[in-house]
Formats: structure tokens, C-alpha cells, sequence
């Protein structure tokens, strides 16, 4: 057994688990990659909850589903730790801080218009965030960047998605048919980083991580049902038929948003704004500024095009345009979601009686390289948006800069803990702000 996993813990609690994914959840900034860095750095490197192999042969997984990778993440490691309670909790709890915020932000928006005090108040998180994402791109490539051909099918990656704009599917299924295929022709270029880490934690989780034919009929069926009985509620409910045209356009949407929800964006703007109007372009733009400044998984925009459309199409009457705005966001969230527990629940069994055959491994490790070379795409783009605000000709802003830089070395030489870094960068960017505003 490697040192890096001596300290794994042979039990661990429900109530423990359940205090860090609701803890996950308040702090789940900068998307998919942030919370991925999140999880990485606390579960594999802090708290040793799972090992560096087990965490990336989920994170592989739930790259190559529709549906937000990060919650799907959650999920996966959930059930591994205590079975599909685990999951349902670890996927909820992710997800429920996020939709509570991005419903008071939508009803502040409609209600008195002015959220700049938002903006201000969560303005030193985002290079907490940057500076997550790096690290988290430092510490899973060291270990994943072997030889040349996976260092290739990194920057193939990033330059796909950041130079080309390939589409995401293309490029995971196109690392994993290479790793496929150089299996056959020289095994050890993508043997798995560590096999010996393989092994080690067999005993650390839940027992029943297989599942039977029977138990598929069984997820399949109340699937389905939990979809058709709040659908039948919706359709009780809605005269309109606003509440059932959201429930099947955000359950199309769930299971066709391969590449998370930067690409299922264009599909839902056209939707929602053009063909069923229950937004329009400014609100969207508007959203989706709102949803830069919460946790949590980026299609929780979804939501919020919810609360918008049940609001303004005052489905409840004029007397309960608050609580039309709630269950449309509710409904828009749980069709958003729902494909996400069934695909773990599901597939996880499989894909776990896969690592240690070769031919499976192979391609999940180049998916690797691939999926470091996507984090590189979206650590680039975050910090874009984060130190140049004004665009790439403007100068960048120096204080986001510094800022990154120390959270960045907190993180790697001082070992501090995410949560400590993230509540000193907020606080440090509200009196970077409130200083701002008394010089002009």
C-alpha cells in the first residue's frame, strides 16, 4: 500500500458524509471544473475518502454521460461510500444550496431589479476558484501525464475545445477509441497510473456496489414513475400547459446535454427565449450572469428560466406569481436531475466491475489525459473572465492576479483547506470593492 492511501478510513459515517456534500455544495464555485478540483483535493488528497485510481475512473464515467458531470461525481463517490442512500444524498445535497440561491436571486431580480451588492459581496471568490482549478490540473496531471502520447491527447483536447470548438462528445469518445486502440499496440502507455492504489480500498465501501438485472427493471420503473407522477402533478395543476411543456423540454435537454451545460446552452436559449417565450434574450443574459455568482452545478440555469417563466406566466394567478416562480423552478430542477441518479445508479455497478480489465482501462486512461487537457480549456476561459474583465487587449486586473497567486500557493505549499481560502478571498473582495467605490 502506497502512503498516499495508509490513512484511508475503514468506516465512515452517513452523518459525516452528509456534513461534507452539504458543505460541498456552499462551495462548489467555478462550474464543473471547480467543483471536480473541489472534490479531488479534499476526498483523494485531504480526507482520503477514495482513491486517486477509484475517483478517476468515476470522474471518466460521468464525463462521457449527459448531464452535469460534478453532481453526477458526487453521486458516483456517494454510492460508493454508502450505497444508493449515499448517492441520493451526496447528489441532493450537492445540488440543493445551489437551487434555494438561484430562487431568491431570481425573485430579487424580478422583484426590485438592482443585485449589484451580490455581485460585490461573492467578487473575491472567483480567484479562489481560478486557483482551485489549477491545482486541482497540477495535481491530477502529474500523476495521469506519463509519457508523450497522453501529454498529446491533453493538448489535443484543449486545443479542440479552446482553438477549434469541437464538440465535447467528440473528443471523449475520440480518447477513448485511441486509448483503445493503443492497448492492442504498446499496453503500457495507458496502463493505469498507479495499479498497486488499484487494489487497496476494495474494503473501505459500501458491499452491495453490484446490481442484477432485476435491479435494473426495478431503477427503470421507478425512474419512470417518479417522471410520470410528478408530470401527472404538473398537468393537475398547469391549465396552461406551461408546467408540462417544462417538464418534457428540461427531461429532453437532461439527456442531451453531453458536454455539460456549456453545450446545452444554445439548445435551451432556443427554446425558452424563441420558441416558448417564457424568457426573454435580456433575462436570459441576465440568468445567466445571476448563475455565475452561486455554487453549484452551471445548468441549475435551468431553473431560473423556470422561476422566470412560472412568474411571468403567472401559471398560480396574479395573487401567487412567487410561488408559481418556486414550482416551476422545482419541476425545471427535478427533470434537470433525475436522468443523473438513474445513469449512476445504473451504470455505476458496471463500470466499477470494469477496472481492472485492460481493454476498459485503457480507454478511461486516455480520457484522462483528455478530460486534464478540458479542465485546462476551462481553467483558461474562468480566468479570462476573472482577471480580464475588460477582455484580453485591456490590462489585466491586478488584484484578481494577486489574489489567484496567493490562493494558489495556500492551497499547494501552505496545504490549507478550501473553505478557509475561499471565506478570506470573499472577504478580501468585498473590501477590495467597498475601497473601490470610496475612491471613485
Amino acid at each position: 500500500m502506497t502512503e498516499s492511501y495508509k490513512t484511508m478510513p475503514t468506516s465512515l459515517s452517513l452523518w459525516q458524509a452528509m456534513r461534507y456534500w452539504l458543505r460541498l455544495g456552499l462551495v462548489s464555485f467555478g462550474g464543473p471544473g471547480g467543483a471536480i478540483g473541489i472534490m479531488h483535493l479534499e476526498l483523494v488528497e485531504r480526507l482520503r475518502w477514495i482513491s486517486e485510481h477509484r475517483f478517476l475512473h468515476a470522474l471518466n464515467y460521468t464525463m462521457v454521460l449527459p448531464g452535469p458531470e460534478a453532481q453526477q461525481l458526487a453521486t458516483y463517490i456517494g454510492w460508493l461510500l454508502h450505497g444508493r442512500l449515499g448517492g441520493l444524498i451526496a447528489g441532493i445535497l450537492f445540488v440543493a444550496p445551489s437551487l434555494l440561491m438561484i430562487v431568491v436571486l431570481a425573485w430579487l431580480y424580478l422583484a426590485f431589479g438592482d443585485i449589484e451588492w451580490v455581485a460585490a459581496s461573492l467578487y473575491g471568490v472567483k480567484p479562489a476558484v481560478t486557483a482551485v482549478i489549477l491545482y486541482a490540473i497540477w495535481r491530477i496531471g502529474r500523476r495521469v501525464m506519463r509519457n508523450a502520447l497522453l501529454w498529446a491527447v491533453m493538448f489535443a483536447a484543449f486545443a479542440g475545445l479552446y482553438v477549434f470548438h469541437l464538440p465535447f462528445p467528440l473528443i471523449i469518445i475520440s480518447a477513448g477509441v485511441l486509448g483503445w486502440l493503443v492497448h492492442w499496440i504498446k499496453p503500457a502507455w495507458v496502463a493505469p497510473s498507479d495499479p498497486q492504489t488499484a487494489t487497496t480500498d476494495e474494503d473501505n465501501f459500501a458491499s452491495t456496489l453490484s446490481i442484477t438485472r432485476r435491479g435494473v427493471l426495478w431503477l427503470c420503473v421507478a425512474g419512470a414513475g417518479l417522471w410520470a407522477g410528478v408530470y401527472a402533478i404538473a398537468y393537475l395543476i398547469d391549465d396552461s400547459g406551461t408546467l408540462t411543456d417544462m417538464s418534457l423540454f428540461f427531461s429532453k435537454a437532461a439527456v442531451l446535454s453531453f458536454g455539460g451545460a456549456y453545450a446545452v446552452l444554445p439548445y435551451v436559449y432556443q427554446s425558452a427565449v424563441e420558441h416558448f417565450q417564457w424568457i426573454t434574450a435580456a433575462q436570459m443574459i441576465d440568468g445567466l450572469a445571476l448563475r455565475e455568482l452561486i455554487p453549484g452545478p452551471l445548468v441549475m440555469i435551468t431553473s431560473f428560466v423556470g422561476f422566470i417563466g412560472g412568474w411571468e406566466g403567472q401559471l398560480l394567478g396574479p395573487d401567487q406569481m412567487v410561488e408559481a416562480g418556486i414550482l416551476a423552478a422545482a419541476i425545471a430542477a427535478w427533470y434537470t436531475f433525475l436522468p443523473s441518479f438513474l445513469f449512476i445508479f445504473i451504470g455505476a455497478p458496471y463500470i466499477e466491475q470494469t477496472r481492472h480489465r485492460p481493454a476498459f482501462t485503457a480507454p478511461l486512461t486516455a480520457i484522462t489525459a483528455a478530460v486534464v487537457g478540458v479542465m485546462l480549456n476551462l481553467a483558461v476561459m474562468f480566468a479570462g473572465h476573472v482577471i480580464w474583465t475588460h477582455g484580453w487587449e485591456a490590462p489585466p486586473d491586478f488584484n484578481m492576479v494577486l489574489m489567484t497567486g496567493l490562493a494558489l500557493l495556500a492551497l499547494s505549499a501552505g496545504r490549507v483547506p478550501v473553505v478557509p481560502v475561499m471565506v478570506t478571498c470573499a472577504l478580501t473582495g468585498i473590501l477590495l470593492t467597498e475601497l473601490g467605490s470610496m475612491a471613485s
